[in-house]
């Protein structure tokens, strides 16, 4: 329990988001003392991925007005030539969250499938240590019967089959990203309700299941299938978070899929992107002369330093004015600028060419799109992290907070923090999550929103031959001063929803009050909205698929902040910011390495962890060699005459090549 905590650690980490996370496993990594605590009762933080119930606890907690909670006494652990700053307990990120279900009533009797009883237990503050043979247990979502992560992972991930029905979409770590594949799991399988016993009554075919409605209740009953991450991103496979992993091992926590098509919304209708040489020529929404223009003006970028003089006199040019001077069709610029570049219309022509090259440089590094996606979520990214920081040591408390930083008023230095039951522990350096930071301290903070949607569907938005396709789609602006709307849609094979559903993620910078005013239009362009499904008339539009449920919420953007405009904060407390709006996470990856610079400058940046096959233990190691001792022995002896042979055997073989 967090009673037990030691008084001292190196660094306290508040939060467990994925730069905090970052920063803890590297600290951890080079033998730092870390102490990792996070307010909330699971991984995370704003990152994280849910359940479909754990994702209903994190509406309810949300909505909930501030509730006052008492809290030890801190004073009597300040001295007189010390003063404090206070920090929130209360997340105050998200807002404006609006919730729709379109696939029949909300039945409260509903029960999920497998579901465990609560455990009070887990509800308290845990403070967990880890012996580094051992690999650190996930938890994941709000909700307390949780503490099992997916536990139909495994049985899905083997199957009856092994690894002879395995995805040939799977990026098995031992195939890419690492040298093993390690299981992460440690809770017994449960039957999933696709195998339990369903008693008398006939199987049904796979047509029949995929005719029959998901309704709320069955996706309420299959709730345990879904992973919802509150943010939404890909990985670009030759990108910064890729090569971390790779580089700290940490790659063998997780697994990963190729994103199969990348789409785009042109004239009024989804079109798919040609990504490949051979996709440009089998192209039918490109000419031939197009086809020409493209391969040439991509050969182009995809070593443009080399050819500084056909883009230095538009350096100050909008990277969209740049692609109608080198006289690209509208067809041809709309592909670039929102499908492969994927910047704003404001970009530079440095920065849109930068962009489309690192796009074509993750080109098939590991299948036809550069992207790549986290079987079970997103949010098993923070998670990886933090079991590389329990790994080498780290001490993690869930639903424990910190009251306040204890500042020496002579220095200015943070010297110790204060928790929630009044316990002091000393430190030498403090990260902090921004969204703990109190109003005092962000009072010259001047705050974006992101503005998202998450839908579940019952079909993709681009029919296919397989119905296991990944995608990303971008939705041009329809106005200046608007921005383009990125897209994602995941299907069953990614481990984040139910079969016969599709996932799909909506995501742009606020320009509106709320999430709905900015994303709605899209999704009525998209998707069918129908209040009353069992209506299904000739006046829904059949070509589009339709939204079961629908959940809109606005996310505070604090990325970008300068560190000097919080007030009062000591040089050794450094803070994080939450995701931001962008496709991918170079900035937290980088600000997780600026931080860890600053707090060790001579030391390498989350260094290759061993893999538990080459950990030597003591009572492994061989005897003491004779050298050591002094002594000479018998072995020794034995191992001069061996190699006196071999140097002999060596001679011999060189005079019978002479002869």
């Amino acid at each position: 329990m967090a009673d037990d905590l030691p008084s001292e650690f190196e660094i306290v980490i508040l939060g467990t988001g994925l730069p905090e996370s970052i920063i803890a496993s590297a600290c951890s990594r080079i033998g730092q003392r870390v102490l990792h605590v996070d307010e909330r009762n699971y991984y995370g933080g704003n990152w994280a991925s849910f359940t479909f119930s754990g994702l209903q606890t994190w509406i309810t907690d949300n909505k909930k007005e501030d509730i006052t909670s008492e809290v030890a006494s801190y004073t009597d652990h300040i001295s007189a030539n010390e003063k404090c700053i206070l920090l929130n307990n209360k997340n105050k990120t998200i807002q404006n969250i609006e919730v729709f279900s379109y696939s029949g009533s909300e039945d409260s009797d509903v029960e999920e499938s497998g579901a465990l009883h609560v455990n009070p237990a887990l509800l308290t503050t845990d403070v967990t240590t880890i012996d580094p043979t051992i690999e650190a247990p996930s938890q994941k979502g709000p909700s307390a019967d949780n503490h099992c992560k997916n536990p139909q992972k495994q049985e899905e991930k083997n199957g009856p089959g092994g690894t002879e029905n395995a995805d040939p979409n799977l990026l098995a770590e031992g195939d890419h990203l690492s040298d093993e594949t390690t299981s992460t799991d440690s809770c017994p399988v449960l039957e999933s309700s696709d195998t339990a016993d369903t008693g008398p009554s006939s199987p049904q075919t796979n047509d029949q299941i995929a005719s029959t409605p998901v309704t709320y209740s069955h996706i309420v009953k299959e709730g345990r299938r879904f992973n919802i991450d509150l943010v939404s991103k890909f990985l670009y496979s030759r990108g910064m978070l890729i090569n971390l992993l790779i580089k700290s091992n940490v790659s063998r926590y997780t697994e990963f899929k190729n994103i199969t098509r990348i789409l785009t919304y042109y004239d009024g209708k989804i079109e798919q992107v040609p990504c490949s040489r051979a996709d440009v020529f089998a192209s039918k929404q490109l000419s031939m002369v197009e086809k020409r223009i493209l391969m040439k003006f991509l050969t182009f970028c995809a070593d443009y330093e080399q050819h500084v003089e056909e883009y230095e006199d538009h350096k100050e040019s909008t990277f969209s004015e740049f692609l109608k001077v080198k006289r690209l069709t509208p067809n041809l610029q709309h592909f670039i600028l929102y499908s492969i570049a994927m910047v704003s219309t404001t970009a530079n022509t440095e920065d849109g060419l930068k962009a489309t090259q690192h796009f074509l440089r993750c080109l098939g590094c590991y299948g036809n799109t550069p992207f790549l996606f986290p079987l079970y979520g997103l949010g098993e990214l923070p998670q990886c992290f933090c079991r590389m920081c329990a790994v080498f040591g780290g001490i993690y408390c869930l639903h424990h907070s910190l009251q306040c930083l204890v500042v020496d008023a002579d220095s200015n230095q943070c010297k110790a923090v204060i928790d929630s039951r009044g316990k002091r522990i000393s430190c030498n350096y403090v990260v902090v999550e921004d969204s703990y930071l109190s109003t005092d301290v962000c009072a010259n903070v001047c705050y974006k929103q992101i503005s998202r949607a998450i839908l579940i569907t019952n079909r993709s938005v681009l029919k296919a031959d397989s119905d296991q396709q990944i995608s990303v789609l971008t939705v041009p602006p329809e106005a200046d001063g608007q921005h383009s709307i990125l897209v994602t849609e995941l299907c069953s094979s990614t481990m984040t929803c139910m079969k016969n559903t599709y996932l799909v993620h909506l995501t742009c910078p606020s320009t509106k009050t709320t999430a709905k005013e900015d994303l709605e239009p899209v999704v009525q362009k998209l998707f069918t909205v129908n209040t009353e499904p069992e209506k299904d008339s000739e006046d829904e539009d059949l070509e589009k698929p339709r939204v079961l449920w629908a959940l809109y919420f606005n996310m505070r953007d604090s990325s970008g902040i300068d560190r000097q405009c919080y007030v009062g904060l000591p040089d050794n407390v450094h803070v994080c910011s939450g995701p931001d709006p962008s496709f991918g996470n170079d900035r937290a990856i980088q600000q997780a390495e600026n931080i860890f610079s600053t707090l060790y400058p001579t030391e390498e940046f989350c260094p290759p962890a061993p893999n538990p096959e080459d950990i030597i233990y003591d009572s492994e190691c061989p005897p003491q060699d004779a050298a050591d001792s002094g002594t000479p022995t018998e072995s020794k002896d034995e191992t001069s005459t061996e190699s006196e042979t071999i140097l002999e055997a060596a001679e011999d073989l060189k005079e019978q090549k002479e002869e």
